[in-house]
């Protein structure tokens, strides 16, 4: 059976090459902003580039964020990708700016740490026992970052599965909470890395 998979178009994104990566693991792929069709899905993706402030302004425009609540509430998986995972949070701060998330995931995305910002480029992961977005990926398997913000506040994400990269100090890559999944990373532009984790994640999704 083939997973029916919708990439969420509310206007942020790379979403030409998320649909070429998703359709790849053999998924039937459909980019829209029709949200009865997002969902219904078997699986949904929130993609993300840009300005957290923006990617929420764009959400909010769509009224999307309660199809989203209401997919993962169901059990229906959501994968978000980049800024498509930070939205998933409960805040985001951006100079000085803080604005509000779609509360999914506890605790704030601040800006990291680092001596250099941003953090640009292959990086490897700890990856915690039980993952199924990782699993059969080798442990030096890297993937392409390119962000200056993430989710810092490990203790507050102690009830999921959290794959953390460090950049200077850790920082969550991967969070899998049940039907909810999330990818700091871009898995499209991962190559074979990132479509192990998409395949891992459509094989979930039938």
């Amino acid at each position: 059976m083939t997973a029916n998979v919708v990439i969420l178009d509310y206007g942020s994104g790379n979403l030409r090459s998320a649909e070429r990566a998703v359709a790849r693991t053999g998924a039937d792929v459909t980019v829209t902003s029709d949200l009865s069709l997002a969902a219904e899905a078997d699986g949904l993706v929130v993609p993300g580039v840009g300005a957290y402030a923006a990617c929420m302004a764009g959400i909010v425009g769509l009224n999307a964020g309660p199809m989203i609540a209401d997919r993962v509430a169901a059990g229906r998986p959501v994968l978000g990708i980049c800024v498509g995972m930070q939205i998933l949070f409960e805040s985001g701060v951006e100079h000085g700016v803080e604005t509000k998330g779609l509360g999914l995931l506890p605790g704030s995305v601040t800006k990291l740490s680092a001596e250099r910002i941003p953090h640009m480029g292959w990086n490897t992961v700890d990856v915690p026992e039980g993952s199924r977005l990782l699993a059969g990926l080798a442990a030096d398997t890297r993937f392409y970052f390119v962000h200056s913000y993430a989710a810092q506040d490990l203790d507050l994400l102690k009830g999921a599965r959290v794959t953390t990269a460090a950049h200077d100090l850790p920082f969550a890559a991967v969070v899998e909470a049940g039907a909810l999944s999330a990818a700091q990373f871009h898995p499209e532009k991962s190559a074979d890395a990132g479509f192990g984790l998409l395949s891992n994640w459509v094989a979930t999704l039938t």
